[in-house]
Parts: C-alpha cells; structure tokens; sequence
C-alpha cells in the first residue's frame, strides 16, 4: 500500500484533500484533537484527569528542546523512563499550582504582564531600531511555540499567576544569620583523619577463575558484552557548496561586478589623525562639562593659530593617557575603528585640516589629520577569483530554497536510489561502514547528527532500505541516508571477548577480597588500636579539595565524633574498601567575607526551596494529586556492570 502511496502522491493528496476538508466542516479542528486525547488516566488532579497523549506530548516537547539546545544528545537518553516520569512530575505540579492560583484568585493585571514582556530578553530582541514591536516577528515567535499571540500572552499570564503561589513562600523565608553560620559552621568543619585503603589491584593475584566461572559470568551478564546496532550507509548531501557547483557565470556578470565594486574589493581607504582630548563623560554634571567644553574651544583656538603646535598642545593638555606621550597621534585607522562623531569628523578632513570642537561619549575632540592612505584600485585580473566566489555564494543563497525543495521531494519519491537526484543536482553519492545510533567519541560531522541517526534506524529505514527524509542538520544543510546493510546489536561469542569476561570478573572478586580484607581489619583496629597501619594525618572538609576520595571525606563527614577517636568503613565498590580514623574534630577556616555572604546567600535558598516544596507537598494532598503509574526505579550500577 505505501508503495502505491509513493508511486501516486498527487492523486492521493487530491483523494486526502477532499475527504479531511470537509471532515473539518463538519466536526471542527477541536473535534479532531479531542480523537487524540484519549489514552489512559496517568495521573489526576481534584477532578482533572492527565492522559496518556498529553504526558506523551508534553515530554516530546522537552525532548524537542533538549535535541535543539544540544543536537549531539543521544536519543536514548532522553527516552530513559526516569526523565519521562520527571516530565509527568511537572505536569502534576503545574496543574496543582494552577488550581492552588485559581482556588486564592490570583491573576495578572494587564500592567504586569506588560511589565513582564518588556522585560523578556526574547521579547526585547524583536524590537524595531524606533522601540516598537516587529508584530510580524511576534506572531511568529509565538507561532514556533503553537500558540497565537494572544495564546502566548495567556500563557505568559498563567505563568505569573503560577509564581505568586510559590512566591508567597519562598519570598518570606527566613535564614536568621545565628541559625545560618550554626548551620554553615557544622557543615564545613574540618576533621583530622587517617585512612588505609585496601584497593582491588593488591588482591588480583589471588583470583584465578576457572573456565566454567568464567561461563557463569559470561551467561548472566550478556548485555555487557553486546555488539551494538550497526549499519552500512550511502548519502548524499545538500549545502551551500553543492549548489554553487551547478552556477554557471557568464562573463559580462563579472566584468560588470568588478566595475561596479573595484573600489570595495580593492581595501578601504585609511586615515592617520592626530587629537587632543578633554574628558567630559555623560555622567559627568552638566556644570563640568561646559568647564571642559570651555577649556577644549581655549585649546581649538590655539593650535589654529599656531598648526605646527598641535602635538605640543596635545603632550600638555590632552587627556587622553594612551596617545598624549605621542603628541596625540593615533596612527592610520579604517572606518568602524573609532566612535562614529570621531570618525565622521576624521574622514571629512583635508590632509593638515584641523577640526572643529568633536564630541563623543568620551568627551571633546580635537582632530588634525595627518595623511592619507588610499588603496591601489587591484586589476581585473587580480580580483577575478574573489568576485566569482563572491557571486555564486549570493545566487547559491538565493537558489537554495529552490534546490532544497526538488532534493526533498526527490529523495522521497525515488526512495531506493540517490542516482537520479545526485546526476541532477551534482552531488557526491558517499558510503560509510559501522555507523551506531550513539556514535563514538572521534566521528563528528554528518554522521554524528542526532537527528539523522534516529531517522536511518527507524524501522522504514532499517527494515524496508528506504531513503530516509530530507533532515536538516544546520542552516542550508540537508542530508539523506539509505541503509545498505544492517546488523541488529548482538552478543558477542564468549571466545571473542574471553578476556574482556576474566578481566571482569577477577575485579569483581578482587574488589570482594578486599573488603572483606577491609572489614576484618576494621574490626580489629577498633579492637587494637595500636595495631592499626594507616597512612598520614590529613585534614579533610567538604569545600576543601584534597588527595582523599570524596566518598571518604563524605563517610568521615558523617561520622560519630562524640568519642574519639572515631572508626568507620566505607565500601567503594570496585575501587575497593577504605578505613578511616577521624582524630580530631576542627572549626573551619574563617571565610573571606565575598565568600561568606555568598554562602548565606545560598544557605537562604536552601531553606526557601526546603519550604516550597514542603508547601507543594500540602497543597498535593488538599487538591488531590494522585499519580497511577509506578516511578520507575533508579538504576543501580554495581561493581560489575562498570563499563
């Protein structure tokens, strides 16, 4: 059937077009939607039922953001159920918070939410050189968010309603500085500490496994020794360059460019200028400046009477520290290199020409120009090259639209070849072996493309051989691929990763052996603490980096210290077991004062957050939040499955 579909598009979008028409008439766009909102019950809030297809939606949302803010991401990632749960926690808690807002009556007035839009970095990018808004440009800012303006500003309304819930909290939360440094002070302490490590790598040579452990190992673990998908590809690329191979340029175009942008091509015109400053800022008062303003008109009249003075004036009087040692010379500059007064003035002088009076936002100028250095016109010859380049980028630009539209369309409906649209468009037909759905660390470019990746393993494409779509993978740059060969992931034979299986698995016993090592030892130094070999006194805290792992500093962090000295154990798992002797418990260092307030600073934002979302939790239960699916369950990584 899709073949069929292929083979006829035009009559089937007619058939299409003539059947969803006036289906639209007769049940409306918001029939349509509601045969999409089904599903089942997911989560609840009072008498509002969140489904199966607006969870769905919502978190391909997010995932459509994550792939646009980083396109490299791998997809798989972003599906794993803990991050789809999260979105459906969002979920749950905007519908809390919006009925939280309506059950209190808040609402934004039509001042706040101008406020608020005024003071939107999106909305402030749209506007025109005169401070209006570019409507055009709203309206579709709005639009790549599915929403009309009014839409948008609805939302925007709802958003602002939604803080003053939380508002009311986390802007009256209190962080006394008693309650605050007794906080801080606990929490940063330094302790005096002594630790043995005992590391897998001292333990090996007493693990040998036999072959048939080996096979045990290899049995229950298979997923850690699966090749992954793989596929062999040709594609074609469409961008800037391969359109600019198929401009053609007839030699009265360029003749006539050259005559027309000789002086452009040729460089711009340089200026050397001399100056005397008087500062005089905008935010000096208006009573200083017309002093400095007097005393710049004094120094005007002087040189004009004596030219040959000017440098001598400017070593005495300017106040410009960088070029009065100099006499004020400011050596030869190009337009855009100085503030526009200055460089207005500078390039509407004669050589030897003094200026008049020249203010900037620095202050008062005086200008002498110096000389002149205008560019040698380069010959046709000369400039050939450039200007050819320079016009097919600007007709590649033009075409591209175009061009891009005959690429997609093709690669659609010729979906087993990229012959005819290669010969048409003069593109290069390229191969690749072993590409992966997450590619490794050293392929970059086309084949690293987030985007590109989940269209060649989707099913049409991996199962059927088919073109994939048109995919745009930056600006003018669209790529297709075709799967010529696949491998589904698959486990390795035990012979091929042997010793991939006994490296394994000897870390694993080896990381037993040594806590068990670690524990008995413990024990014994609680015992004889005499007997125990344990390395240097070391001082350790949480804000101070040290040799000590930070899973250790964390156990000694905890540890009981009402008597002393203090014995704990700490598990790392394959980086083996750790004893720790706390010695000593020490105040910590005095923080430097910028330290310290951003420290209460954060401290404050702790107990605000604490409190919202002890707050959030009430306001769950009085409007009857109910989730009816299972969180998934975090993923336990142990010593054996470290990659």
């Amino acid at each position: 059937m899709f073949d069929f579909v292929r083979k006829h598009t035009k009559i089937m979008m007619s058939l299409m077009f003539l059947l969803i028409i006036p289906a639209f008439v007769l049940v409306g766009i918001n029939g349509f939607r509601s045969f999409n909102a089904g599903g089942d019950t997911v989560a609840k809030v009072g008498g509002y039922s969140i489904k199966q297809a607006e969870w769905d939606a919502a978190h391909k949302n997010e995932v459509d953001r994550a792939r646009n803010s980083q396109p490299n991401l791998d997809p798989k990632l972003l599906d794993a159920p803990e991050l789809k749960y999260a979105t459906l926690e969002r979920l749950v808690r905007e519908h809390v918070l919006s009925d939280a807002a309506a059950d209190a009556h808040l609402t934004s007035t039509d001042a706040r939410l101008a406020r608020e839009l005024q003071q939107s970095p999106a909305i402030a990018s749209l506007r025109k050189p005169d401070g209006t808004l570019d409507m055009a440009r709203y309206r579709e800012l709005a639009a790549a968010q599915g929403l009309t303006p009014e839409g948008f500003e609805a939302r925007v309304r709802r958003d602002l309603a939604l803080r003053q819930v939380e508002g009311g909290i986390t802007g009256t939360a209190l962080a006394p500085a008693a309650q605050t440094n007794v906080a801080l002070n606990a929490f940063f302490e330094r302790r005096e500490v002594q630790v043995a490590n005992f590391l897998p790598a001292d333990y090996k040579s007493q693990v040998n496994p036999t072959d048939a452990e080996l096979d045990v190992y290899y049995q229950a673990n298979q997923k850690l020794f699966q090749a992954p998908e793989s596929a062999s590809v040709e594609y074609v690329v469409l961008d800037l360059d391969a359109v600019k191979k198929t401009i053609s340029l007839n030699a009265d175009e360029v003749k006539s460019y050259y005559d027309q942008n000789v002086e452009r091509l040729s460089g711009k015109e340089e200026r050397r200028a001399s100056h005397i400053l008087i500062n005089a800022p905008k935010s000096m008062s208006a009573a200083d400046r017309a002093k400095a303003k007097e005393k710049a008109a004094a120094l005007l009249e002087q040189v004009r009477k004596a030219p040959d003075t000017f440098a001598d004036v400017a070593r005495k009087n300017s106040q410009d520290a960088g070029s009065a040692p100099s006499g004020g010379d400011l050596d030869f500059f190009g337009r855009g290199a100085m503030v526009k007064p200055f460089e207005d003035a500078a390039f509407a002088l004669k050589k030897g020409e003094i200026s008049g009076l020249v203010e900037s936002d620095f202050g008062y100028h005086i200008i002498k120009l110096v000389d002149i250095k205008s560019p040698k016109q380069k010959s046709f010859e000369e400039l050939k090259p450039t200007i050819e380049n320079d016009l097919r980028n600007q007709q590649a630009q033009r075409k591209f639209a175009e061009v891009a539209d005959t690429f997609t369309n093709a690669v659609y409906e010729q979906s087993d070849s990229y012959k005819q649209i290669a010969e048409k468009l003069k593109l290069d037909i390229k191969a690749a072996t072993n590409v992966q759905r997450k590619p490794a660390a050293d392929v970059n470019g086309v084949l690293a493309n987030a985007k590109l990746l989940t269209a060649i393993f989707s099913p049409d494409s991996v199962e059927k051989k088919r073109n994939t779509e048109a995919v745009e993978i930056g600006p003018n740059q669209l790529v297709s691929a075709r799967v010529t060969k696949y491998a589904a992931a698959r486990v390795l034979p035990l012979a091929e990763v042997r010793n991939d299986v006994r490296d394994r698995l000897i870390g694993i016993r080896s990381a037993e052996l040594a806590k068990k090592d670690g524990v008995a030892k413990l024990e014994a130094w609680k015992a004889q603490p005499d007997a125990a070999k344990l390395g240097a006194s070391v001082v350790v805290s949480r804000d101070q980096a040290s040799s000590v792992l930070p899973a250790v500093v964390n156990k000694a962090m905890h540890a009981d210290t009402s008597a002393l000295p203090a014995w704990v154990g700490v598990d790392l798992g394959n980086q083996g077991y750790a004893v720790v002797r706390v010695n000593k418990v020490l105040e910590r260092n005095p923080p430097a004062e910028a330290q310290s307030k951003q420290e209460r600073a954060q401290y404050a934002q702790w107990v605000a957050s604490a409190e919202d979302q002890a707050y959030y939790e009430m306001l769950k239960t009085r409007f009857k939040a109910q989730f009816k699916v299972n969180k998934p369950a975090p993923v336990i990584v142990t010593a054996g499955s470290a990659q």
